[in-house]
């Protein structure tokens, strides 16, 4: 008999769990800190479990070595989750490439975890258990909590720190020390970014659709359409937490800035098109005031932010504008540009970024470089976009490592 400890019963835990039981000289032991296990899970997708996304690709995922996390973001594994899913008897319903359950319900997916769980004779669930240390004698895992066991093989799937209300708390970190890994400076992320601006008082509270733009150093590092969320403190929204990731990770030694298209649907456009775009509205508007004319565009929030920048009057109209000013309005509305200073914390992201390196483990079989010590989800250096992939790598790294030792 092969014992083995799971430390944590979230997503990654739950999947490892039900992969290892195949093999029915495996006795699986699942250590949750919570009374109960997914209770992260429950939150996702503002309830719903957006619990996977159809464009599974690299490209949607940030590690300090993409290389080594390419081996594993494949067309097959993503076959392998979907396949999973199917056999557990979950219907998808797909929202432009979003996965939920039929029901819409993340209750769903905790159930259905659940009842697999129990239907192994040889998987045990000890709730209200907080791991306290891991030792290793005689080639043994020695785990203390509020009773001592041991196992032949131990897997880590506690979470990093985002969260740490469904206690992610990074408690998973201070048990790896015994065995001395490489790890990537953690830092929080999908998570709301912070200016300073005399402006945002005026601005709180709007939502609108936007393209923002994110600059490293003066160059582009990615375009994120969707809806921003403007903020007394900067910006948030899905789309800001998609650009966050990178960003928070460069703060430190680069200058990180964001610029917002407002006017979205005028993308890629030459300044002479949008000039003449303007000129063509502004004619068919009998040339109003500014605010006027940018009322019909625009929250009129942000138009008061814009027109205070732009110094203009009541009696301002397009036709009015020197050119130097036309310009200026053009940009505020298609670059309006924000350096970023910080970030909210880890109680208000989805996520975290570094961990430990994917250097130190075997991609594709989650087992670390410390013999039968395995390693999943989000402790490791993996962080992926909004949209289901960060649920997409825990399923997957539960699937690759219970299947290894399912074997």
């Amino acid at each position: 008999m092969t014992n083995i400890i799971i430390i944590g019963g979230g997503a990654s835990g739950l999947v490892c769990a039900i992969k290892a039981a195949k093999n029915k000289n495996n006795h699986i032991t699942i250590l949750e800190r919570n009374s109960e296990c997914a209770k992260k899970i429950l939150a996702t997708g503002n309830g719903r479990c957006n619990y996977f996304n159809d464009d599974f690709t690299i490209d949607h995922y940030l590690s300090n070595n993409n290389k080594i996390l390419e081996k594993i973001i494949t067309k097959e594994n993503k076959e392998k989750v979907l396949s999973f899913f199917e056999s557990l008897g979950i219907v998808p319903k797909i929202r432009n490439g979003y996965y939920y359950p039929f029901s819409n319900q993340a209750q769903t997916i905790k159930e259905v975890l659940l009842k697999k769980i129990e239907s192994f004779t040889n998987i045990e669930i000890k709730n209200d258990f907080y791991v306290e240390k891991v030792e290793v004698k005689n080639n043994r895992f020695k785990v203390f909590g509020k009773e001592e066991l041991t196992s032949d093989i131990l897997v880590i799937s506690t979470g990093s720190f985002a969260s740490p209300k469904s206690g992610s708390d990074g408690n998973g970190f201070k048990l790896l020390k015994e065995f001395n890994l490489r790890t990537v400076k953690t830092l929080p992320a999908l998570t709301a970014l912070t200016t300073k601006a005399p402006f945002l008082k005026d601005w709180q509270g709007v939502r609108c659709e936007v393209e923002l733009s994110h600059y490293e150093d003066e160059q582009l590092i990615r375009k994120e359409p969707g809806e921003v969320q403007l903020t007394k403190t900067g910006i948030s929204g899905i789309c800001t937490f998609n650009i966050s990731n990178r960003l928070i990770r460069g703060l430190s030694s680069h200058k990180e800035v964001v610029k917002i298209n407002f006017l979205p649907f005028l993308k890629n456009i030459s300044k002479y098109e949008l000039l003449e775009w303007f000129n063509n509205r502004n004619s068919l508007l009998n040339n109003p005031n500014i605010k006027d004319n940018l009322n019909a565009l625009l929250n009129n929030k942000v138009v008061g932010v814009i027109t205070d920048i732009l110094k203009v009057t009541k009696e301002d109209t397009w036709n009015s504008l020197s050119t130097t000013k036309k310009e200026k309005l053009l940009s505020l509305l298609t670059e309006f540009e924000l350096e970023i200073d910080g970030y909210q914390d880890y109680e208000h992201a989805q996520s975290t970024s570094g961990g430990v390196s994917l250097e130190e483990i075997n991609i594709l079989t989650m087992e670390s470089t410390y013999p039968n010590l395995y390693l999943l989800g989000e402790i490791l250096d993996v962080v992926g976009d909004c949209g289901g992939y960060n649920l997409g790598f825990a399923w997957l790294s539960g699937i690759l490592a219970g299947t290894k030792l399912g074997e």
